[in-house]
């Protein structure tokens, strides 16, 4: 993979600066407090992987990075290089060292790549059970991967995995209705749809708002459902190694509310301001130590 050999893709540079190491990095952004009380070496870690997540994210939504999927063909290549020792770019070095210290296996890497793939195919999702195989690869499994990092692993960390990162998606998912429609993409499963009296093709020309809503509705019922189940397992684990996920949970579930308060009848993405985010991460720290 020529284009990409011994260096990061400048689209990602960003994100490591904005995770760095150095503490007073942490401190300029809204997420620090998530990552302050994590050893240096985690906070490295994290980067290295968000990063790759940010790009992976990139090569699937961005529409002037030319030739995406060949692109994630190459960064597939790269993962099984990382794992046979022989990474061809400094990201692939770095997650290298990663995966071999927190004990991450490639799925962590492969399974997002496919995920990514499906939102470039513009796949649909007949059923909900479709749609939660798509979360898994998008979402679950970067929980799984910030679990390793943060030293939990074991059943109670998949379904920690698999409940924060299905209330998450679907919150993503209910807020960017209007974005992905641009693009051509509907991510309710049709099942749901079809009960609804609605179509694919009802939703991408935004046609028959209200009834659009009621589904959504549906979709936040299942989100919730899925917060409170991982706040409730994040009781079984270390206080301090909770605090990213906690915090991660409650911004979301914020972000969540306030696109319930719009009626789920909205044009663009519903989002929190900053000072929305700080009150959700400051309720997210009080609730770890009180």
């Amino acid at each position: 993979m020529p284009p990409l050999r011994g260096r990061r893709y400048p689209i990602c540079t960003k994100t490591v600066k904005s995770m760095s190491t150095n503490v007073q990095s942490y401190k300029k952004s809204s997420f620090g407090p998530a990552f302050f009380f994590l050893s240096k070496r985690r906070r490295e870690a994290l980067a290295h992987y968000y990063e790759f997540c940010r790009l992976m994210d990139d090569l699937a939504d961005e529409p002037n990075i030319p030739n995406p999927g060949r692109q994630l063909d190459d960064w597939e290549a790269e993962v099984h290089r990382m794992y046979d020792g022989t990474p061809q770019t400094e990201l692939g070095r770095l997650l290298q060292a990663d995966a071999r210290e927190f004990s991450m296996p490639p799925d962590r890497f492969l399974l997002l790549i496919e995920g990514m793939r499906a939102d470039l195919t513009g796949r649909t999702y007949p059923t909900q059970q479709a749609l939660d195989w798509y979360i898994y690869r998008v979402a679950a499994v970067v929980g799984l991967a910030t679990l390793d990092i943060l030293g939990v692993q074991g059943k109670q960390a998949e379904a920690l995995a698999w409940q924060e990162g299905a209330a998450v998606q679907l919150t993503n998912i209910i807020r960017d209705v209007p974005e992905d429609a641009k693009l051509g993409r509907v991510y309710i499963p049709e099942e749901l749809l079809t009960r609804f009296g609605l179509t694919r093709q009802d939703v991408l020309d935004n046609r028959a708002p209200r009834v659009l809503a009621a589904a959504l509705q549906e979709l936040a019922a299942q989100a919730e459902a899925y917060y409170e189940a991982a706040f409730k397992q994040m009781a079984g684990f270390a206080r301090l190694k909770m605090i990213p996920c906690r915090v991660m949970g409650y911004v979301y579930l914020k972000n969540l509310a306030k696109i319930k308060k719009t009626g789920f009848l909205f044009a663009r993405p519903v989002k929190l301001t900053k000072n929305e985010k700080l009150y959700s991460i400051a309720y997210a720290l009080f609730k770890t130590f009180f």
